[in-house]
């Protein structure tokens, strides 16, 4: 046997996966509470001896590589010039490096806006505005502003190149590490998302590792952790592209519904499919992310109870109960469904968090009238035509209904210019398996995907 393990420290659980490269297949898999805030490696121990348990003897691995969402993750604040571009471009940016974006500002700086950076404590800051050649003023005046900052944070410059030298100076002077690299946006409504997530990913292993006590973590990998959002981005575009050897599954979207966020991930240019469609806006990239930190399942539970109660009929459950049972998982986040109401009541939470998600990802279109006749003006990504969607995150996995979760993704009649997908096929990652096949794809990217296609269940 040769044996890869694939780690993932989260947030509350370290889980292990444990992949026979000869076989192709999972030998084993485990988790155990993380425990970050003391030893993490004693999470990760309680895990591997029941990984061991399963498989009856003391293994050793041909690689080990890793993930880790824990202590936060990697959280950062965006800061731009006009929200509805600059500020959009970055956070396009930050999701795909696998971060969490906790706050975003626009236009000049003000004093409560440092108190607010300083009370919230990112882990970067990530500076951008204007298109090349184009707004100056606003980056010099907010870069003037960051120096005072009284908390030592990294510092992602990726804005108007005209003014990166002046910017970097700045806050060099005011004693801030400072990287800087290309323009986010470099013209109107054009995306260079890649320079800048290449440069957060670059940053979250040189400073933000350490800061979270991961670092025996990291010394006991193979290759430096990864954000796990970016690992299971990976796996989702390997999904769908496939490989030279081994055929993907197309155009997809992936659910994660978690307890703090609910991730959608889709891969697809989600061009318009009719040419009576024009695109307006910002282009979207290829391989999107979105994190929705109002739609957790635990942490913002009264906040979909509240949406439950003014978007669906209420019939089918109860909404006393619901309540109940909302309040319980609020001092109770780890908690886990015992009986049928209770499964049904966290199948309520988690079909309006994947209702909202999923309509805040794809794009939308609005009718029109041209001169040449009437039209639909398209932002954002039709996804309307896409194959598949795979579920994954604990509430989903564990549900006794997950299908009936995941059709709250499907196109709505009676809303039809959301462009969700209408007539998707079902995938559940019912083993967990999703980050741990981005991190094998690096280096067996067509292990990883039979793999995948082999363990997916079909709903």
């Amino acid at each position: 046997m040769e044996l890869v393990l694939l780690i993932d420290f989260g947030s509350t659980f370290t889980k292990l996966t444990v992949v026979d490269l000869l076989k192709e297949e999972i030998a084993a898999t485990a988790k155990a509470l993380t425990t970050v805030d003391t030893d993490i490696m004693t999470g990760f121990k309680n895990a591997l001896a029941q990984v061991e348990q399963k498989l009856g003897r003391r293994l050793k691995f041909k690689h080990k590589f890793a993930a880790s969402s824990a202590a936060g993750g990697l959280r950062m604040i965006s800061i731009g010039v006009v929200q509805e571009l600059t500020v959009k471009a970055a956070r396009t940016a930050a999701l795909k490096a696998g971060a969490k974006v906790i706050e975003t500002l626009s236009y000049k700086l003000k004093t409560r806006d440092l108190q607010r950076i300083e009370s919230l404590k990112p882990d970067i800051l990530l500076l951008v505005g204007g298109t090349d050649g184009g707004n100056e003023e606003i980056l010099v005046y907010n870069a003037k502003m960051l120096s005072k900052l009284n908390i030592d944070v990294p510092i992602v410059f990726a804005g108007n190149f005209r003014v990166k030298d002046r910017v970097a100076d700045i806050l060099s002077r005011g004693g801030k590490t400072v990287y800087v690299t290309e323009n986010v946006m470099p013209k109107l409504n054009i995306l260079n998302a890649e320079p800048a997530r290449k440069v957060i990913h670059d940053v979250f292993i040189e400073k933000i590792i350490e800061a979270k006590g991961l670092e025996k973590a990291d010394a006991f990998v193979d290759e430096t952790l990864v954000p796990t959002p970016s690992a299971v981005l990976d796996a989702a575009k390997l999904l769908a592209d496939g490989t030279p050897e081994e055929e993907g599954l197309g155009p997809l979207m992936l659910v994660d519904v978690g307890g703090a966020t609910t991730d959608l991930y889709s891969i697809g240019w989600g061009d318009p499919e009719d040419d009576n469609v024009l695109k307006k806006g910002m282009e979207e990239p290829y391989a999107k992310r979105t994190v929705e930190g109002d739609l957790g399942v635990r942490y913002n539970a009264r906040n979909l109870l509240q949406t439950i109660i003014k978007r669906h009929d209420t019939n089918e459950i109860k909404i006393k109960e619901l309540a109940s049972w909302v309040e319980r998982v609020k001092t109770d986040l780890g908690i886990l469904p015992q009986t049928p109401s209770e499964y049904k009541m966290d199948e309520a939470l988690a079909k309006i968090a994947v209702n909202l998600a999923v309509e805040r990802h794809v794009g939308y279109r609005k009718p029109t009238s041209l001169p040449f006749g009437p039209k639909y003006l398209q932002w954002g990504k039709d996804l309307t035509g896409i194959k598949y969607v795979v579920g994954t995150g604990g509430v989903v996995i564990h549900s006794k209904n997950p299908l009936n979760i995941l059709k709250e993704a499907i196109y709505d009649k009676s809303n039809p210019n959301i462009l969700k997908p209408k007539k998707p096929a079902f995938l559940l990652d019912k083993l967990y398996i999703l980050s741990a096949m981005g991190l094998l794809s690096k280096h067996y990217p067509s292990t990883a995907l039979r793999i995948m296609k082999k363990n997916l269940v079909l709903l």
